[in-house]
């Protein structure tokens, strides 16, 4: 199998003012696109994971990075290192969708052991480091990717992709 990877994040506003000789506006916008090609290396990645979620209230899942997870072709995925890391939290969502803080073995590489990001509803974060190093995983040690339901009261619905290499 052969992947690439194309990862587009964009930004733009527009704020306008009012003057007395017309209306003066500020438009900034930012926008970048990393492509990944297939390998370990910088730039590169050889392995996907993708999938849609629910948790029900309260609930939390620790997400084994090295070798747990199956692809969609039934693939066991194993990272070595994370390049780009996507949680979209559905907008329909009540609760919060938190990421990180498993209680053991804490895939600590972006949050450290204890670090955690919300996700609001509607919300999402996106994280990409395509170079060599990347977000290195620890298979046994450090590859427990903590996704919890930030209250109880109704499950949350979550997407998640995790693009890696497997050295």
């Amino acid at each position: 199998m052969s992947l690439t990877a194309r990862i587009t994040a964009e930004l733009s506003a527009r704020l306008t003012g009012a003057a007395d000789f017309g209306a003066p506006t500020s438009a900034p916008r930012f926008a970048q696109q990393i492509t990944l090609t297939d390998g370990t290396g910088a730039g590169q990645a050889d392995r996907v994971w993708a999938d849609r979620r629910t948790l029900a209230a309260s609930a939390s899942e620790d997400l084994d990075l090295a070798g747990a997870l199956m692809d969609v072709f039934g693939a066991t995925v194993t990272l070595a290192r994370v390049k780009a890391l996507y949680v979209a939290a559905s907008a329909a969502n009540t609760n919060d969708v938190v990421i990180g803080a498993a209680a053991a073995n804490a895939w600590s590489a972006l949050l450290g052991e204890s670090g955690t990001v919300t996700v609001r509803p509607g919300g999402l974060l996106l994280v990409v480091a395509p170079d060599a190093t990347a977000y290195p995983v620890t298979g046994d040690t450090g590859d427990l990717l903590r996704v919890a339901n930030g209250a109880g009261g109704s499950s949350v619905t979550y997407d998640i992709c995790v693009i890696g290499a497997s050295a």
